[in-house]
């Protein structure tokens, strides 16, 4: 007689079911700690600004290359508690090899005295603006350029609401920002009385290479944000394009790129 036979096959069911409960358990309390974050939907997102495809062209400072006859003046809203009555406003395109941003905005005085790269150009007159194309993870590109033509190129990493940027390395070549600035009424220097300043910027891919996302292809979607900083009639002024709390970093609240 078979030995087998002696086991009754309900308790071998048993057996099987308790195995395959403690299985069960054991992944439930693997995936119980994994939580995915919600992606706000895209079409909830504002404010929105359709980008429009150009071939490359030279920057003058100026913006009165053809290709940005194709596209619209967008208006900075002022921040409060700022009283300044200028203006600020932009333009962006993008080309198979990077973005352009046109920044204009009037003034009556040059408040830059900074001469240098990677300083704190923030604490003087500046336009700036931010890149996140993947909108998602906390990693995005920041731009600040000073009327005297100086730049702040920074990768930012911001964690819970602690950020360092970080500059480029290998900053040459095809990695390299192609920028340039037009006074009007008056001298590129620091303290200088003016009319109003613009600052014509390329931002190639490559530079934007460690995010995700790049480069934007027709239906590509960024978060982005766009800032001046005036500091005329002592006192400072600023402007956004998507509204932001106390700091320029909230980049939850950014608004949205749509390249056509």
């Amino acid at each position: 007689m078979s030995t087998t036979s002696l086991h009754p096959l309900p308790l071998r069911q048993k057996l099987y079911r308790k195995l395959a409960a403690g299985i069960a358990l054991a992944l439930a309390g693997l995936l119980q700690p994994v939580q995915l974050r919600a992606v706000e939907p895209a079409e909830k997102i504002s404010p929105q600004l359709t980008v429009k495809h150009c071939d490359d062209f030279e920057v003058n400072g100026k913006g009165d290359a053809e290709a940005w006859k194709s596209t619209e003046w967008v208006a900075l809203n002022r921040r409060p508690p700022g009283q300044s009555s200028y203006t600020a406003r932009i333009k962006v395109l993008y080309s198979d090899t990077g973005l352009y941003v046109l920044f204009d905005g009037n003034d009556k005085k040059l408040h830059a005295t900074l001469e240098g790269d990677y300083l704190a150009l923030w604490s003087e007159d500046v336009y700036e603006c931010f890149l996140w194309p993947d909108g998602i993870k906390p990693l995005y590109f920041e731009y600040e350029i000073s009327p005297l033509g100086y730049e702040l190129p920074l990768l930012t990493p911001n964690t819970d609401d602690v950020y360092f940027g970080w500059i480029p390395w290998r900053y040459e070549g095809n990695r390299k920002t192609r920028k340039a600035i037009s006074i009007r009424g008056g001298e590129q220097k620091s303290m200088a009385d003016i009319e109003g300043w613009s600052a014509e910027v390329f931002i190639p891919y490559e530079l934007l290479k460690p995010l995700d996302n790049v480069p934007p292809k027709s239906g590509t979607r960024w978060r982005a944000n766009f800032y001046r900083i005036d500091r005329d009639d002592n006192m400072t002024t600023q402007w956004d394009w998507s509204r932001v709390g106390p700091s320029f970093h909230e980049f939850k609240k950014y608004g949205q790129l749509v390249f056509e």
